[in-house]
Formats: C-alpha cells, sequence, structure tokens
C-alpha cells in the first residue's frame, strides 16, 4: 500500500466514522472516532478468528505507518500551534505559578512515582520489567492530552481560569515530558547515570534553547507577516514556521515541542493584534481550526486502529489496570502538592485538584513514545499497558468529566 492510498484509507474512514458519530452517537469528535476507530479493531479482530486474512489489509497499513514519527516529527508541530494559536497570553499569565508547576515539577514528580509504584507493582504481577524501563515509562504517561476533552470542558461551563490551567499545562508538559523521556531513554541506553550536571545540562539545552529558538523565528515570522496584507502569504508564512521551525529544532536537538508553542502563543497573540487584517485573522482561524480537526480525527482514528497490532495477554490487560490506578494516583499527588505550595500566593476552587486530576487526559503522545522504544519483550509490554492507560483516560475520564465538573459545581 501506497503512501497515497494510506492517506485516502485514513480519511475516508476518518470522513465516515465521524458521519457515524455525529448522526448516531453524538459524542466528542475525537471521542467518537477513537471509539468507533476501536469497535471497528475488534470487529475486525473477531471475523479473523473464522477469516484469517480478514484484518490482513489493516494490519499490513499500520505496519507501514511509523506512528511515533507520524506525530512526533509530523503532526505534533501543527497540533501544538493551532492550539497556542487561539491562547490568551494574558491569561496565561495570570496562571503561570500553577501552570508552570505541573508542567515541570508536577511532570517530574508524576515521572518517579509512576516509575518507582509500576516497577514494584509490574514485576510482582510477574511481567518482569526493569526499574529502567519503568521510569521511563513515567516519563511518556505523565504528560496530559486534554485535546479530545476540551469541547466537553466549554459545554460545560466550565470557568476560564480552570479552562487556562489545563489547556496551558497541556501546551507546556509535551515538551517537558518529552525531554525527560529522552534524559532516561539515554540513560538506559548507556547503561550508567548521565550524572547530575549532565541531566540538567541536556534538560536546560532541550527545554530553554528550544523556548529561544521558537521565540526567535515567532519573532522572524511577525516580521515578514507585517510587511504583507494578503492572507494566502501569511498562512503560508505560519506553515513554514511550524514545519521549519520544529525540523531546526529538531536538528539542534532542542525541543521542537516547546519552540512551536513559544512561536504560535506570540503569532497568536502579537501576531493577530499588530500583523494582520481582519480578513487575514478569519481566514487564519479557519484554515487552522480546519487543520485542527482533521488531524486530530486522523490520530484518534489511529489510537483505535492501533489495537490490532498489539500483543495483549491476561497479564497486560491486569498490568494496564494496574497503571490506570498508580497513573491517576501519580496524577493526584502532583496536583495537590503543586496547589498546596502555591495556596500562599493565591486562592483556589475547592474542588480544583479532583477536577485537574480526572481532566488530565493521556494521548497520543504516549503511544507514540512507547512505539519509539527499543524493540523488545519490555517494550511489547508497556505500549499494551500504555494503550490500555490512554484508551480509558479518553473515553471513561474524557466523557465523565462533564458529570464530575457538574457534581462539583465548579464556579
Amino acid at each position: 500500500m501506497g503512501f497515497f492510498e494510506i492517506i485516502a484509507t485514513l480519511l475516508t474512514l476518518s470522513a465516515f466514522f465521524s458521519f457515524i458519530n455525529y448522526r448516531f452517537l453524538r459524542l466528542p469528535n475525537t471521542i467518537g472516532l477513537m471509539l468507533i476507530g476501536l469497535l471497528f479493531s475488534l470487529l475486525l479482530i473477531a471475523i479473523s478468528w473464522f477469516v484469517p486474512d480478514s484484518k490482513q489489509w489493516a494490519v499490513a497499513m499500520l505496519n507501514q505507518i511509523d506512528f511515533d514519527e507520524a506525530l512526533l516529527h509530523g503532526m505534533l508541530g501543527f497540533l501544538l500551534f493551532a492550539g497556542a494559536l487561539h491562547v490568551n497570553i494574558n491569561d496565561l499569565r495570570q496562571q503561570y505559578r500553577i501552570i508552570l508547576g505541573l508542567a515541570t515539577a508536577g511532570v517530574v514528580m508524576s515521572t518517579f512515582i509512576v516509575g518507582v509504584i509500576s516497577w514494584k507493582a509490574l514485576n510482582f504481577l510477574g511481567l518482569n520489567i526493569s526499574f529502567s524501563y519503568c521510569l521511563v515509562f513515567g516519563a511518556l504517561i505523565s504528560p496530559t492530552d486534554p485535546i479530545a476533552v476540551l469541547g466537553i470542558l466549554k459545554k460545560a461551563g466550565t470557568p476560564k481560569s480552570l479552562e487556562i490551567k489545563i489547556v496551558g499545562e497541556s501546551l507546556f508538559n509535551d515538551g517537558v515530558g518529552v525531554v525527560i523521556f529522552l534524559i532516561l531513554l539515554e540513560m538506559m541506553s548507556r547503561g550508567h547515570d548521565l550524572g547530575f550536571a549532565r541531566i540538567l545540562t541536556l534538560f536546560l539545552q532541550e527545554a530553554i534553547g528550544g523556548g529561544l529558538l521558537g521565540l526567535g523565528a515567532g519573532m522572524l515570522a511577525y516580521w515578514m507577516l507585517k510587511q504583507v496584507d494578503d492572507y494566502q502569504v501569511e498562512i503560508l508564512i505560519t506553515l513554514g514556521l511550524v514545519t521549519g521551525g520544529y525540523a531546526l529544532a529538531d536538528s539542534l536537538h532542542l525541543s521542537a515541542p516547546i519552540a512551536i508553542v513559544i512561536a504560535g502563543l506570540l503569532i497568536g497573540n502579537h501576531g493577530r493584534s499588530f500583523a494582520m487584517s481582519e480578513n487575514t485573522r478569519q481566514n487564519l482561524d479557519t484554515f487552522w481550526e480546519l487543520a485542527d480537526e482533521v488531524l486530530n480525527a486522523v490520530l484518534f482514528l489511529l489510537i483505535g486502529l492501533e489495537v490490532m497490532v498489539l500483543r495483549y495477554s491476561w497479564l497486560n490487560f491486569a498490568g494496564a489496570f494496574l497503571a490506570i490506578v498508580i497513573v491517576l494516583s501519580a496524577r493526584l499527588v502532583s496536583v495537590s502538592v503543586s496547589i498546596q505550595l502555591l495556596k500562599r500566593y493565591r486562592t483556589f476552587s475547592p474542588h480544583v485538584v479532583k477536577i485537574l486530576t480526572w481532566g488530565g487526559l493521556r494521548g497520543g503522545i504516549s503511544i507514540a513514545l512507547a512505539l519509539s522504544l527499543p524493540v523488545g519483550a519490555e517494550r511489547d509490554t508497556l505500549l499494551a499497558i500504555t494503550y490500555g492507560v490512554v484508551v480509558f483516560s479518553i473515553l471513561v475520564q474524557g466523557l465523565t468529566i462533564g458529570p464530575v465538573l457538574k457534581k462539583f459545581c465548579i464556579k
């Protein structure tokens, strides 16, 4: 199956499943697509018990798609830019302490809590996962991805401050989580401790360097946008910013996600206010909203279909169940600690810890990072467990966050 055939198949399935969801399920589109894709995959697996060749085309297509490459070096830059483009930087500034705390210290704390407890729990089950692999699992599962639940949050009348906390955290903790993941993966591949100085250097190089690159690339794009008044050219400039900025950050071993978020915030605020006409703003918004919807549709469809190429066993199911409990517990602790430390500076709603804990969804980036692990038995086990956590997160947490909000009556 060639590249065009793969794209055609994914877009056709996305369109068909979106239609089914809109007409019958009425779920948020990303959640509905993943659910229908998952059910479609399970149906093909069931049919294959009687007709062995029935799912071969789907498995062959999925094996040709390098999921981690497609997401981490393809879709992610566009999705982060589209998300950052519509975030008010003044709102972020008001919530910067909690966002910074959750996206940095919160991710680090969650990584080590998940790593240590999952090492004990998974080995108790007999899955024999090394401590280093469990730490890497903690890093890949700690970043939150609230894309699927944002629509529900808005429909439920979520306060603006809470929405900014969740959106702001997700924009930055993807980049921080990837940096921590890469550092731990390098330590694991070398077979020895890199040392605190080396770890700090790598973190600063990736995170701070990525932010500075994003600021520089965003300023260049901002200057270019001010020189023209043609929405077609200006949309091309933003496309070049995303693709060129992401590729350059990757080549320089800087955090590409952080670079694109910074660039997106700059263009979405100063660029929209001072470098664009009203006509350009409307067309730019329409373009990036459409790109965001299409890419999210394909991404969540792929998450649903990916079950066909996973290796599951009863032990893996048990491991996934334990991992769900561990990940939620680590999220609760990291959020609680961050909130408690910041209470001296400001007040929080009584149930904000519960909402931030339950609203911290895991998504495609966790699966992509798990797929990028070195091939082996431990990787297959952690991939299956990661998939279980992500599916629970999107389907159960994503579909119940609305009722949870109403129950706790967030004001």
